[in-house]
């Protein structure tokens, strides 16, 4: 078949950066809610992630967190060809998911050893949205002129050779040497991919932005490339983020940071720590506080303890135990006052009573000890669950919608009673899920994303609030995630229109076939 023969393929811009988390994930959001409301159909795509946050598709596949944000951006549902390849890191190894299902636990020697019949389904993956949307936008992964990495690269720019893409490339004034960032990358590019960039951004700028001028002409003239703006730093505008360098760093309690009728909510930092963006919803509610916590030392007097998901169950329970939140966690139940214990994924495990690992899927160990603070057993096995579920809280007329990743089954003793009932959506199986213990205390569940439905997050809170007897919050405070999200998109497309020479970016998309030199 000749490239004459293939479906019309669509105008792509690639949003590349100087190093990780300089902003591409957000900017390519950003880009993507921009041509949605230009009228075009667009959709996202990033070749290979390497995160711990991840999201179920509806067909079942585990995709990164960040391109199913980027894809409610855009006004569609996620799909794994939106992101092929997802590396889990697992301590010196990833498990590797490709097209939404996961081939195997691979060292990097070994992941690169695969490249070659790896990049043929991330190209096909890419061809198939690109035959389906008039314009897709494509993320980049940390640098794309990691010498190293170049010849394992099939992320930044053979990706943008492929796809024919207009390169956007975006340095973060925060880290400092802003204008050595963007130079430096420049220097490092091969003439036929600066041919690709068609400018230059600047993100997280705090003060007189004229203060940039004279360096801004410098980079034009260096590079006969502008800079199309510079973005003002702006943290309310955050979204769903693909790796833990996002959360608040907040490791210390603090009484005095607690006004009155405050909650104080303390997630264990754990070094596998998934899908942390379990708690953002949280983070949102009035007179809600939540902290990351490392240490015994630092656990304070939350109202709510959580251990979140994990993907490395039994290395952050041992760490647990050796950073001393273990017993902190254990002898707070004990306490007539001590907080409510949640455990999400990897922390419901942790809370039961044994972990079993008969194949090894984790670890040597046949067995470990939890914590103890709910009857239940699990075990691992190879299968894993990647399921859309949806319910109700049971005996509550409380809706739950949400999302389970997680190898391995757990099973309730006698003394622990479910909490939800759920369906799975690809095949609508009935299921009972997670575990509450008799006195209400403990809780846990597989389900990701509970909090993201107002409902269930009010009562939640409000039973919090209860037991130190606060007043409820007013309904009319509360707002769905998903709703507070939608808004957060619009306002990053007026961002962009209001801080950015967009002009260049839309004369490179009307006439991509000007790029094909190669």
């Amino acid at each position: 078949m000749t490239r004459s023969d293939l479906p019309p393929r669509a105008s792509s811009l690639m949003v590349l950066g100087t190093a990780s988390h300089v902003g591409k994930s957000l900017l390519t959001a950003a880009f993507c809610r921009l041509l949605a409301e230009a009228g075009h159909r667009v959709a996202p795509f990033k070749a290979q992630n390497m995160a711990l946050n991840s999201f179920v598709t509806l067909e079942g596949g585990e995709i990164g967190r960040a391109q199913v944000a980027q894809a409610e951006a855009s006004g569609i549902a996620p799909h794994v060809d939106m992101n092929p390849i997802l590396l889990k890191p697992m301590g010196g190894v990833s498990q590797v998911i490709v097209e939404g299902h996961p081939i195997g636990v691979m060292s990097a020697r070994e992941y690169y050893a695969e490249k070659a019949t790896l990049w043929p389904r991330v190209t096909a993956a890419y061809d198939r949205l690109a035959s389906r949307y008039e314009r897709v936008v494509l993320e980049g992964a940390g640098s794309p002129v990691e010498i190293n990495l170049t010849e394992h690269d099939l992320t930044n720019l053979k990706m943008a050779h492929h796809a024919d893409a207009a390169v956007i490339l975006v340095a973060d004034i925060e880290r400092g040497g802003v204008f050595a960032q963007i130079i430096g990358t420049w220097e490092l590019l091969e003439p036929r991919d600066r041919a690709r960039v068609v400018g230059f951004i600047i993100n997280k700028f705090r003060g007189d932005v004229t203060l940039l001028d004279s360096g801004l002409a410098f980079v034009r003239e260096r590079t006969g490339v502008p800079v199309l703006g510079v973005l003002p730093y702006r943290p309310d505008l955050q979204i769903d983020q693909e790796d833990s360098l996002g959360i608040d760093e907040t490791a210390t309690f603090d009484d005095e940071a607690l006004g009155p009728g405050d909650l104080d909510v303390a997630v264990a930092r754990l070094p596998g720590m998934s899908n942390f963006t379990d708690f953002w919803p949280l983070s949102r509610i009035p007179g809600v506080r939540v902290r990351y916590v490392e240490r015994g030392v630092n656990f304070g007097r939350p109202d709510l303890f959580v251990l979140p998901g994990t993907k490395t169950t039994v290395r952050d329970l041992d760490w647990l135990r050796q950073v001393g939140l273990a017993d902190r966690i254990i002898a707070s139940r004990a306490e007539p006052d001590g907080p409510q214990i949640l455990g999400i994924c990897g922390g419901f495990q942790m809370l039961g009573r044994w972990i079993e690992d008969p194949l090894g899927i984790e670890s040597s160990q046949k067995q470990v000890e939890g914590l103890g603070l709910l009857d239940t057993v699990t075990r691992f096995a190879e299968s894993k669950t990647r399921q859309l579920v949806s319910g109700r809280v049971i005996g509550m007329d409380l809706p739950i919608l949400g999302y389970e990743i997680h190898m391995g089954e757990t099973e309730r003793g006698d003394s622990t009673l479910p909490w939800f009932s759920l369906i799975r959506h690809r095949n609508q199986a009935a299921i009972l899920d997670g575990a509450i213990d008799q006195a209400g205390r403990v809780s846990g569940t597989y389900v990701h994303g509970i909090f993201d439905s107002a409902p269930f997050a009010e009562q939640f809170i409000n039973q919090l609030r209860a037991r130190r007897g606060f007043a409820p919050l007013a309904t009319p405070e509360w707002q769905s995630h998903r709703d507070f999200l939608a808004g957060r998109y619009a306002k990053l497309a007026e961002f962009l229109r209001a801080h950015l020479d967009l002009a260049p970016i839309w004369a490179a998309l009307a006439e991509p076939s000007a790029r094909s030199a190669d």
